[in-house]
């Protein structure tokens, strides 16, 4: 192998898988001699960096503030006007960040920039003229591919999740779009289709069917449905992971249901362990239960994770419900098969990403 190159990762912090995907992406360059030599990762009030992404990346961490949408207020779903408000009040603060960016990546002495689904890193790059090459990188990107038909998702409101994706790619020479298949990529559009990239950790995982539900809500709102379940069926155990940083770090409810505050070597040992996994649609989590051959019930939260949870619901791993209906997620267990290619499709991420992501 040549000189190594140096990368620069910019991250949206909203929920977990883009911070997952950084933190193995890292790994991945640095075991093959290259260097990540920052991150700079978006930030907003109402999210707070968890510790374990921290604690496993080894390049400096920069925080900046960034655009991000408002939870209802049950926090259950995103209130879309109540986003746009907040948004257009810290617009002055935004302009203040993509400078920030533009300085910090000029300055970074970066060979490639690594962009993961950050909206003002497409803003940077068209406002000014940095010749550092930037690659984006996400499942949102497949949305744009001609064979995804998204259109036929019945989903309301794409065309805005359309637009936003496309903002976040300006500038890039090539957009990586992470798939829970194998399928061509579209050249016209610079779409490289790769495999989901999932830490060593998850690829080493040896799993076992136990006797709970293993959960993930991106807002604590959620947790009144899984109460609301509990109450009617209290013999069955529940281990739900939430963002609610006011609470400790295991809140027990009772001897059979317990919320834990986001950490990721528990999350990961829970998913291992559980007879099915209830989330509300992220990406990551998702590639994660199916790697682990886990029957998914999905609770999208927003325009985004409808999205995930249709290409999902189509490769035949899971359901999707508009509340956390688990006992419709033990009906569609007690038949589940789990999806022997995706294993195979899975294992070929490191060889696939390093090949897109080293530009000579």
């Amino acid at each position: 192998m040549g000189k190594g190159l140096k990368y620069l990762f910019i991250v949206q912090g909203e929920g977990r898988g883009h911070l997952t995907q950084a933190m193995a992406l890292e790994k991945l360059l640095t075991e093959n001699g290259h260097q990540v030599v920052g991150m700079l990762v978006g930030k907003s009030q109402a999210r707070q960096l968890p510790e374990f992404f921290t604690r496993a990346v080894s390049a400096p961490v920069q925080r900046f503030d960034s655009v991000n949408f408002q939870p209802s207020s049950e926090n259950r779903t995103v209130n879309m006007l109540k986003s746009v408000m907040y948004n257009v009040e810290k617009f002055p603060q935004y302009l203040k960040s993509v400078l920030f960016l533009k300085d910090a990546i000029k300055k970074s002495g970066a060979d490639v920039v690594v962009n993961f689904y950050e909206l003002l890193t497409g803003i940077t790059y068209f406002n000014f003229n940095i010749d550092i090459p930037n690659i984006s990188i996400g499942h949102q990107y497949l949305f744009h591919h001609a064979d995804f038909h998204l259109g036929e998702s019945g989903i309301v409101g794409t065309e805005g999740l359309m637009i936003f994706t496309r903002m976040t790619s300006i500038g890039s020479c090539k957009k990586l779009a992470l798939s829970f298949r194998d399928m061509p990529d579209d050249e016209g559009k610079r779409i490289r289709v790769v495999p989901p990239i999932l830490r060593e950790e998850v690829l080493e995982t040896v799993p076992e069917r136990g006797s709970y539900i293993h959960g993930y809500m991106l807002n604590s709102g959620f947790s009144e449905d899984v109460m609301k379940w509990h109450a009617a069926h209290p013999e069955v155990e529940l281990r739900f992971f939430w963002d609610k940083w006011s609470e400790t770090p295991v809140k027990k409810v009772d001897d059979t249901l317990s919320f834990y505050l986001l950490d990721d070597r528990e999350f990961l040992r829970q998913m291992a362990g559980c007879m099915a996994y209830a989330s509300t649609a992220g990406f990551e989590s998702i590639c994660e239960a199916m790697y682990l051959g886990k029957p998914i019930l999905m609770v999208p939260s927003h325009i985004e994770q409808k999205c995930n949870a249709f290409d999902a619901v189509r490769s035949g791993v899971g359901i999707s419900s508009d509340y956390f209906d688990l006992s419709a997620l033990l009906e569609f267990a007690a038949g589940f098969t789990p999806d022997e290619a995706f294993h195979d499709w899975a294992c070929s991420a490191r060889r696939r990403i390093l090949e897109e992501l080293v530009i000579l």
